[in-house]
């Protein structure tokens, strides 16, 4: 069951990304910062600031703080950036389609409760951030969604400053370190692979790259070329005569 498996979960997703957030028309290539308003309060996983478990309607900026190849460090600021709401732990998952605009998903929650954060993908990639949910809250969400949520059995303490800003600050490395788990609705754990699609290998790109030959194949015969160097030198022969005879 991939992020994308099912027809439904597919049109659920773009639908509701269309109407819950207005995605900025900038975005930056380095840390994939996009700008992104919900019309709508939304239930964020990961460590936070105390008290910000779920986000108002408003507008925040997300950035990736942080990533090697297994795993992204992904950061919400408030809108003028001076605010890290929450560090989420997120594992690079794969779409078939790339679009030009910004696409959250949403896990679907009861009427009156708010949507949870499900994945972000940046403009232009295939590979996005599927987040990582805290155990506890990973086993309500699976019951309540009735689809497998990735979640991290490691106790991660809320942050209580203002932001992150090292990538060795303790928050930081315990969400790097932290095992990744995946949980199905009946509460058994599954393996990843079957929620998401992990980046292929350097060697396996390489692979899939043609290589192009040293020198280009001979498509043709070197005799037309020969006969139009005859006809030149013809041509040129008359010239000479040509002109030989207006001087005698």
């Amino acid at each position: 069951m991939k992020l994308f498996g099912t027809a439904a979960t597919t049109m659920f997703c773009l639908a509701l990304a269309g109407t819950m957030f207005v995605p900025s028309a900038k975005a930056d290539e380095s840390n994939r910062k996009t700008i992104i308003t919900f019309s709508a309060p939304v239930e964020i996983p990961g460590v936070h600031l105390a008290g910000w478990g779920v986000l108002p309607a408003g507008t925040y900026v997300f950035k990736i703080f942080d990533s090697q190849s297994d795993r992204h460090i992904v950061q919400i600021f408030s809108q003028d950036e001076t605010t890290v709401y929450a560090t989420i732990l997120a594992i690079p998952n794969y779409r078939l389609k790339a679009t030009s605009k910004t696409v959250m998903t949403f896990r679907e929650r009861p009427v009156g409760q708010p949507e949870a954060l499900r994945a972000w993908f940046y403009p232009g990639r295939n590979w996005g951030e599927e987040f990582v949910y805290p155990k506890a809250r990973a086993i309500e969400l699976a019951k309540e969604t009735n689809t497998i949520v990735l979640y991290t059995p490691a106790e991660i303490t809320p942050e209580v400053t203002v932001a992150v800003k090292s990538p060795d600050e303790p928050v930081v490395v315990q969400l790097k370190e932290a095992p990744v788990m995946a949980i199905k609705p009946t509460g058994e754990d599954v393996a990843i692979a079957e929620v998401v699609t992990a980046p292929p290998a350097e060697a396996e790109v390489a692979q899939t790259t043609p290589e192009l030959p040293a020198t280009l194949p001979k498509t043709a015969s070197p005799m037309p070329f020969i006969g139009l160097l005859g006809l030149l030198s013809l041509g040129g022969a008359f010239a000479v005569r040509a002109v030989a005879s207006r001087l005698r």
